[in-house]
């Protein structure tokens, strides 16, 4: 069982993603953070096995917070979800630590490919996001 510790600040986007990611029996959501403080607190506290992070939040966005997590315990996985798909952000998230970034406008299965790659200790990168920033 993947333990997800699910950070954006939109209700409405938590409840729907919260959704997709318990449909699968493979990963069950134990928390959710509507700051990035908050998530640097729960992931110090519930050892999540990956964080799904907004980068765009109040109090601490997710690139901060991400380098908390990562630092404090680099076993967890945080996988940045964000709207923003310009090679910058994506480059300062990767390097905070995250072990993969994905579009919202995406299909919830590269959200999933991006967990299970983070599982596996890989990196994933949605492509629209591997043409901005120069990779195959």
């Amino acid at each position: 069982m993947i333990r997800i510790l699910l950070v954006d600040d939109h209700d409405m986007m938590r409840s729907g993603l919260k959704l997709m990611i318990q449909a699968d029996p493979q990963m069950r959501v134990i928390a959710e953070a509507t700051t990035g403080r908050t998530a640097v607190d729960l992931a110090h506290e519930l050892k999540p096995d990956v964080v799904v992070m907004d980068l765009r939040m109040p109090d601490l966005g997710g690139i901060d917070a991400t380098r908390q997590i990562v630092a404090s315990d680099p076993g967890i996985k945080v996988i940045a979800l964000t709207a923003h798909a310009d090679g910058q952000t994506a480059t300062a998230a990767m390097a905070a630590g995250a072990s993969g970034y994905v579009i919202k406008d995406a299909a919830f299965e590269e959200l999933s490919n991006a967990i299970q790659s983070a599982m596996e200790n890989k990196v994933f990168l949605s492509p629209r996001v591997r043409d901005a920033i120069g990779q195959p």
